[in-house]
């Protein structure tokens, strides 16, 4: 019993300390942006030594996925299979709304100062986890095709590619409109239509 509680508290304290050093990054972020945005810097702002920083994080970019990876996950389980594909298409878009909400928790600045080209937490080649949003889709696309309720008229690969994209252009305009974008009209509207033109009533096929 004593070793459970033990374990718990450490686990505790462990999380707390992850997140102590996520907001002292995201702090430097909104403050001077990706430049400013050193491993010295992280942690004299989050209080931490160099050895707790890595205890946690590889890398700088590694920190800033965790964002990503730790926002309200919906669980692909919880994603029921639909009916037909106008069911799997709104589950799809529930997924990324509920993305945008979690953007907009981090606030339009921290987003502006994430979405940098040096970033390598952005690039999916050599990422070594993927962003949860696309893990969740393609385990709930590759679902509904194995239970014939729908067919996908791209390689699967292709499709998450593609549903990143979309995605990640979304996100752009809404920090480039300083957040004043209707974010999540954009975001439902050109998924809506990309959704359309690759998903179709399994053993059929789109023209």
């Amino acid at each position: 019993m004593n070793e459970k509680v033990q374990i718990s508290r450490q686990q505790q304290k462990s999380r707390e300390t992850k997140e102590k050093i996520f907001q002292a990054a995201k702090r430097i972020l909104q403050k001077s942006g990706y430049e400013a945005l050193s491993i010295k810097n992280i942690c004299e702002e989050a209080g931490v030594s160099n050895g707790s920083f890595y205890h946690h994080f590889k890398t700088k970019d590694d920190l800033l996925s965790y964002y990503i990876e730790d926002q309200p996950k919906i669980e692909p389980d919880l994603l029921e299979v639909p009916e037909d594909v106008s069911g799997v298409k709104e589950g799809i878009i529930q997924v990324y709304l509920n993305y945008v909400k979690y953007c907009r928790e981090l606030g339009v600045e921290f987003m502006a100062e994430y979405y940098d080209t040096k970033n390598q937490a952005l690039n999916a080649a050599i990422r070594a986890e993927r962003p949860y949003p696309i893990v969740t889709v393609q385990a709930y696309v590759e679902k509904a095709v194995e239970a014939g309720v729908v067919s996908l008229n791209e390689e699967i690969e292709e499709f998450t590619t593609d549903i990143r994209m979309i995605v990640i252009g979304n996100v752009f305009e809404w920090c480039v409109k300083h957040g004043k974008a209707d974010f999540e009209g954009n975001m439902s509207r050109s998924l809506g239509k990309y959704l359309d033109a690759v998903l179709c009533p399994a053993g059929t096929d789109k023209v």
